[in-house]
């Protein structure tokens, strides 16, 4: 009996390889979450006073896009069912809003929107725009020539 040999079996199961795969995956994550930007792209209003948007999850971004799209943080939604998404994912969870309008979408629609958006219940509501390089004196030379222009064109 002295010359069998009896495999032996390891009882414990060996999590090492799996620990491994778990940080390798970890890195990777780390590394390209910053990289991924939240909602849609578009061409933000510029403005002299700008504060950085939250870094929480608690808050949501509605997009609207110079096409009149909508997307809710990058999920697109219909003008006729955006009060009811807005009631269920921002109100009944308590989270903020904020609008971020394309600046070639017209006054007007930016209003409307806003509008549903107050009578769905929202409190907290922000709105997206990037810092402005543009003075007071730049914006009356504006004026004033666009002024010049229009009674170029009358005449």
């Amino acid at each position: 009996m002295a010359g069998k040999n009896k495999a032996q079996y390891q009882s414990e199961i060996n999590v090492t390889p799996f620990v491994d795969v778990v940080l390798v995956l970890l890195i990777i994550f780390m590394i390209t979450a910053p990289m991924l930007d939240q909602g849609v792209e578009i061409d933000l209003p510029q403005t002299k006073e700008v504060e950085v948007l939250p870094n929480d999850v608690e808050h949501l971004v509605l997009t609207i896009q110079k096409n009149g799209k909508l997307f809710l943080d990058s999920y697109e939604v219909q003008l006729n069912e955006l009060e009811e998404r807005v009631n269920i994912l921002v109100t009944e969870k308590s989270r903020a809003l904020f609008i971020k309008a394309d600046s070639n979408v017209p006054y007007g629609v930016v209003v409307d929107i806003m509008g549903r958006i107050k009578s769905a219940g929202i409190e907290n509501l922000g709105i997206v725009a990037n810092p402005s390089d543009i003075t007071a004196d730049d914006l009356k030379a504006d004026a004033q020539s666009d002024e010049a222009e229009n009674n170029n064109k009358v005449q």
